[in-house]
């Protein structure tokens, strides 16, 4: 029973340890992070668990829709953004089947373009800080006890808007003129609104060796703007006041992962299939304002190792499918121009996750 305890504890601490944040410009916050735990029934349920992840991008490929416009790399027109996340996780487990737990997440994101600034040269901008923490509560459907091969845990959680969601850096405009403006939203601090979080995280294990698991996150903004201009200190164009993308929506997303974890002694090796994405269109409250929807489908190898009461663990989410959608802008403009429009947005290849977990 322990040993089997011991394997789903690194499959759901380790493996499912993860925030949600698309690679890229199109989910935008690093809050989300699925943070589920597993406890031996015949040991003391009580408990704290210390989790940290640490993620990494580069994001500069551009898509409109599933069309790569792979002319923006060749020419040097593409947009660069160098992201950095480290989420800090503490969990409290209360008994063997509640849990409450508080997400903190930092970062540190670089912004190079062209069209930002002057058009001519490259130029960058960057934010430091913290994001919207977000406070869950997590419950085991089954008993452990019961149910030592297989569970599903509900969590919700309430996102608070501690992030900045109005950070500025300063545009270049010529030798002699800069302005300070508020950043892209691909990498500003939060998104600006109080949002509720619901996750679904499950397990199988068929051996020792041998488990599957599941994950679903799903982060409602009902805000619909926060704001926050979108003109990088210039005056909001005609066009732009029109469609509603002069400022910034507060947008949705969502998370889902699947996966086999094979566990070898105290290793584990795990192949599964990753999306994340941020919908055009909210479950709850309006959807204008500016937003890049999209989703990002990745292959997610990782490997994970367990000591006495401490786990770590590497993940590499390689990208196969990355779709920039029409957001309602979008519809707006295509309406009143009568020709479709879809804006573009920048993608990474992969993300590089590590991270850890302590139990004390």
């Amino acid at each position: 029973m322990k040993k089997i305890c011991s394997l789903l504890l690194t499959v759901i601490i380790i493996l499912n340890y993860n925030n949600v944040s698309a690679q890229g410009c199109v989910a935008i916050r690093g809050s989300g992070s699925s943070s589920c735990t597993v406890h031996d029934p015949h040991a003391v349920p009580e408990g704290w668990v210390f989790s940290t992840n640490y993620r990494y991008y580069k994001s500069f490929r551009h898509f409109r829709e599933n069309h790569e416009e792979k002319e923006r790399v060749e020419n040097g027109s593409d947009v660069r953004n160098y992201t950095n996340f480290l989420d800090l996780s503490l969990l409290r487990n209360i008994n063997s089947r509640w849990s409450i737990g508080i997400n903190l997440p930092l970062s540190s994101t670089r912004r190079t373009s062209l069209y930002e600034h002057d058009g001519k040269t490259r130029h960058s901008t960057s934010s430091v800080g913290i994001g919207d923490i977000r406070l869950t509560a997590y419950r085991w459907m089954l008993d452990p006890a019961k149910m030592p091969k297989g569970n599903i845990q509900v969590g919700l959680g309430l996102k608070l808007p501690t992030g900045d969601y109005r950070y500025q850096d300063f545009f270049y405009r010529n030798d002699s003129t800069q302005v300070l403006a508020p950043v892209d939203q691909s990498i500003q601090l939060g998104d600006g609104g109080t949002g509720l979080s619901l996750e679904l995280n499950t397990f199988y294990s068929f051996s020792q060796a041998l488990s599957v698991y599941g994950n679903f996150y799903y982060l409602l903004n009902p805000r619909e703007q926060n704001g926050t201009s979108t003109s990088r200190g210039a005056t909001p164009s005609a066009a732009n006041i029109a469609n509603g993308s002069f400022v910034m929506s507060v947008p949705d997303q969502f998370m889902i992962r699947a996966g086999v974890n094979y566990r070898i002694n105290k290793l584990s090796a795990s192949v599964g299939v990753r999306e994340e994405a941020l919908p055009a269109k909210d479950l709850v409250g309006g959807s204008n304002g500016f937003r890049r929807p999209g989703y990002i489908i990745s292959a997610e190898p990782g490997l994970a190792y367990e000591f006495k009461k401490v786990n770590v663990y590497a993940y590499v989410p390689v990208a196969l499918v990355r779709e920039r959608t029409q957001s309602v802008p979008d519809q707006i403009r295509s309406k009143i121009t009568g020709v479709r429009t879809v804006g573009d947005a920048a993608f990474a290849d992969y993300s590089v996750n590590i991270g850890a977990s302590f139990r004390f």
